[in-house]
């Protein structure tokens, strides 16, 4: 799906990062370490490397990580880009200052699961995951994400896996995206913010 999706010459989630990212921008340092999961077509990869920080972008489909070079070579940027498929993933543990995990959410629960273990397992103690996505409230605006409400967040489906952590914030609102045509409307988000215990 997601290979003929981004197999046009537009960037379906346009080429700025999501609001979501720029919005805790102040977290984010030059030279750190930085994941970006099921990036797409770069637009999150590129925000942070155009911070100065060194990342490493994976996704699983061909034709966006070809746009997602691109948007790299334009904005002069350098990325580690890795085409590859989470579910077999190397996560690398304990390697990286920060993950963003930001709309992934084409995963069922299991695989979710697997997901955010290996966020766990690849975050270094008192690294930083910023996870972003739809609430399953989504499910009535249609402006954006899967059809299927186990594959959307609640809060307290991501308290439960990750209260343990250092939790700087955890939210569930509603608010307009206008992330090119793929996330554009009023959307029920959830957004968390933590710190893999040290």
């Amino acid at each position: 799906m997601w290979e003929d999706r981004f197999a046009t010459p537009d960037y379906v989630f346009g080429t700025e990062p999501s609001q979501f990212l720029k919005a805790n921008a102040h977290l984010l340092k030059p030279g750190q370490t930085a994941l970006a999961i099921a990036d797409g077509e770069g637009r999150n990869s590129v925000y942070m490397a155009g911070l100065g920080m060194q990342v490493t972008a994976v996704d699983s489909a061909a034709s966006g990580v070809a746009k997602a070079r691109k948007l790299a070579s334009e904005k002069g940027v350098s990325i580690d880009f890795r085409l590859a498929d989470l579910r077999t993933w190397d996560w690398n543990k304990a390697q990286y200052d920060v993950i963003a995990a930001i709309f992934f959410q084409f995963a069922e629960p299991a695989f979710r699961a697997q997901i955010f273990d290996g966020i766990e397992d690849a975050l270094k103690p008192g690294g930083l995951l910023l996870l972003h996505g739809y609430e399953v409230r989504q499910l009535g605006y249609g402006t954006g994400g899967p059809k299927e409400a186990d594959q959307l967040y609640t809060t307290q489906m991501l308290q439960d896996r990750f209260g343990h952590w250092d939790v700087l914030s955890l939210r569930d609102y509603d608010a307009e995206l206008q992330e090119g045509q793929g996330h554009s409307g009023p959307s029920a988000l959830v957004d968390l913010v933590a710190r893999r215990p040290a």
